[in-house]
């Protein structure tokens, strides 16, 4: 099986558009680049069509990798034989390569190949041919000074066909069938663990059982950390019986005195080789599987969190609230620069509250200011009312702006690098002003992980958690568009083709040489080269320049296009803008040609209508009820105002304005099937949730989606 053939067998995409898809990603074209700049090559393939030809090709070529491997190991041991060659190079997966390599893996001293040292191969043949009745006595002949009797000698011979057993490849794949079929997962505490306080989140798999296959990725991740953490101990547990029946099947041709010695030596195997590494195997499966998921869940939360609604440029008040150490508060410009901070104390135990209003009024006409940010965090309700009863000369919008990652940015290299002369407060206040003005261009300097909108990211393969998640950063920076005058290192260093490097490189000359004027002038910056340009100009926007392409999502190798399309409609260029009349009249099957196709064409006009238009929505204003304090306050069948702020797989988690978040369960969020939450509620969603049930002591508010 080749490369192509591999990922055709698990993804079923085209051919034509897999191999074409190949070629660009060969030629160090990106996955946005490649989605939305080369549709006639791949065949119109989007990003996670062209995501999984990358998976599917990284996954080939590890296996070819350990191919390689396991062919010269077999090789120096000057056994592999053409046969057993053509084998290995058709294992179509890493299991069934690894099965195959089992007999030729270099052995510890295991206790079939003491018994091959002391003569016994011959005997245990004797015994899986099921040709005599008199096993007993041919075993005689094996005597010697290390094989002292009959017993010895069938004993040593059982480990040897042990081993056979544990290396067939059709009964290690049996076993493996029936594990991911019919595998139960039990869990038991451990004593001494039972009663202690921390342990209590995990009570309910102190005595648990569930089908394996069938155990959601929440709950076996839950699982899977109380045993790391030794609270309790996992099982994987099967019907034996009726396994070890099935494997007998094929192993005892006969009923002679060979038979008891094969269906002993299989019970040793099973017990001894097959069932520990594969019910290990089994699980980690399961692991990877539910890590998968997992994966899944935080990248769609960071997607819909990254292109969540900013208010846009807009002059902003950010407050960092708190009680004792007082509230932090700073003043942007519409380009989000620092013009002013100091630190007010309108709660306990200072409680300067008349003050803090008038300090926040005058800052507002001041800086002229048309919103305030207030962080959610600690204090968030309380400074968010004061706010509320400040009178102000001009009208200001209040928004409540999640602080989740900001301490995390304030403490950060980039943050201390952008503002060398000013503590963490102050770095963080910025922080939640900014992100109410653009969430995405905030938030790509923190780490995805710090973030929080997720389940178990701590317990999932970290490797596989990044990847992910940078590409959807990458992903969503993209199909926004960056402004480069403007942009930050970190915003910068996710588009297509820049990177960390190049992205200091804009900066600095940026800094050297002022505003970028065009696209044409990139190509000036240190090491920025043809390849670079056009894998990340068309993301790159240029307002205000000589060309109103420039501050388009139409790629440079496509101007010419346009013109052309501008000079048959005798236009100019800012005339056929946006003029959506003599666009819809344009016949674009004249501008084909073997390399641009319709794809293309239409993505350009579908542009020109409305060139660099933001596809996010833009910031509301949100309001919680304000009668409601803390969960104390809750009393089943409220009707409330709440803010989705997590989704899992199991449901998702809404805050209602006070500490605890709220849970509604993927039961409670709609009276049909719901094969995915996000067809049914996306993060920062504003919506009226009904309160089911409220658990004082374990803090737990169950909720349901409230529908009119």
């Amino acid at each position: 099986m080749n490369l192509l053939q591999y990922i055709k067998a698990h993804t079923q995409l085209p051919l034509k558009g897999i191999q074409n898809t190949i070629t660009l990603l060969n030629q160090d074209c990106t996955i946005p680049f490649i989605a939305r700049y080369r549709k006639e090559k791949t065949g119109n393939l989007d990003e996670v069509q062209i995501g999984d030809i990358v998976k599917y090709k990284m996954e080939f070529e590890m296996l070819e990798k350990r191919k390689s491997a396991i062919l010269k190991a077999v090789d120096e041991q000057q056994l592999l034989t053409p046969e057993l060659r053509k084998r290995f190079e058709s294992a179509a997966d890493m299991n069934q390569l690894e099965d195959l390599y089992l007999p030729y893996k270099k052995r510890k001293k295991t206790k079939a190949e003491v018994a091959r040292k002391n003569g016994l191969e011959p005997l245990a043949k004797i015994i899986m041919a099921q040709r005599t009745n008199t096993v007993e006595s041919i075993a005689v002949n094996y005597l010697n000074q290390k094989v002292m009797n009959i017993d010895e000698a069938m004993e040593g011979a059982r480990h040897i066909i042990a081993e056979w057993i544990n290396e067939r490849t059709d009964i290690r794949d049996l076993i493996r069938h029936q594990l991911e079929r019919y595998a139960q997962i039990t869990t038991q505490v451990i004593g001494t663990k039972k009663e202690d306080g921390k342990a209590q989140k995990y009570r309910d798999y102190f005595d648990w059982s569930e089908s394996l296959v069938h155990c959601p990725s929440h709950r076996l991740l839950a699982i899977l950390r109380a045993e790391s953490e030794k609270y309790i101990r996992i099982k994987i547990e099967i019907d034996t019986d009726r396994l070890l029946a099935r494997i007998s099947e094929r192993l005892i041709k006969s009923n002679n005195s060979c038979t008891p010695h094969i269906q002993q030596a299989l019970e040793d195997a099973y017990k001894r080789l097959l069932f520990p590494s594969l019910s290990n195997e089994c699980l980690k499966n399961a692991k990877e599987k539910a890590d998968d998921d997992a994966i899944q869940v935080f990248s769609k939360n960071l997607k819909q969190l990254l292109l969540g609604a900013p208010l846009g440029e807009k002059r902003i008040l950010a407050i960092d609230p708190g009680f004792r150490s007082g509230c932090k508060v700073v003043c942007l410009n519409a380009r989000g620069e620092l013009m002013h901070n100091e630190t007010i104390y309108p709660h306990p135990p200072q409680n300067e509250r008349s003050g803090a209003m008038k300090k926040i009024s005058s800052l507002c006409d001041a800086y002229k200011i048309e919103a305030i940010a207030i962080g959610n965090g600690t204090a968030s309700r309380e400074t968010e009312q004061m706010v509320k009863r400040t009178s102000f000369k001009n009208p200001v919008e209040v928004f409540v702006v999640s602080e989740a990652g900001a301490s995390i940015y304030s403490a950060s290299k980039i943050a201390r690098d952008e503002f060398p002369n000013y503590d963490v407060t102050v770095r963080g206040a910025i922080s939640i002003g900014r992100r109410l003005a653009d969430p995405l261009s905030e938030l790509v300097k923190i780490d995805p992980k710090s973030i929080g909108v997720g389940q178990y990211q701590h317990d999932v393969d970290q490797t596989k958690l990044k990847y992910s998640l940078d590409k959807v950063v990458e992903s969503c920076v993209n199909s926004v568009g960056v402004n480069i005058n403007t942009a930050s290192v970190s915003l910068l260093s996710y588009v297509s083709g820049i990177g960390p490097k190049l992205a200091e490189n804009i900066i600095a000359y940026r800094n050297e040489n002022g505003s970028f004027p065009s696209r044409t002038e990139i190509k000036k910056v240190h090491r920025l080269g043809e390849k670079a340009f056009e894998q990340g100009a068309a993301f790159l926007r240029v307002k205000g320049g000589k060309n109103p392409l420039d501050d388009s999502a139409v790629h440079p190798e496509s101007y010419r296009i346009v013109e052309k399309m501008a000079k048959d409609q005798d236009l100019g260029l800012t005339e056929l803008i946006g003029n959506t009349e003599v666009l819809k009249r344009i016949d674009l099957n004249s501008y084909c040609s073997e390399t641009v196709g319709l794809p293309t064409l239409t993505d350009i006009l579908d542009e020109l209508e409305k060139p660099g238009l933001d596809t996010r929505e833009k910031a509301k204003v949100f309001t919680f009820n304000q009668n409601i304090r803390s969960i104390t306050d809750l009393r089943e069948g409220q009707l409330l105002p709440g803010i989705v702020n997590n989704i899992t797989n199991f449901g998702c988690f809404v805050d209602i304005g006070i500490k605890e978040s709220g849970l509604i369960h993927i039961s409670n969020l709609s009276d049909t099937y719901i094969k995915d939450i996000n067809d049914h509620v996306h993060l920062h969603q504003q919506i009226i949730v009904k309160v089911l049930s409220v658990d004082i002591p374990r803090k737990r508010i169950q909720l349901a989606l409230h529908r009119e």
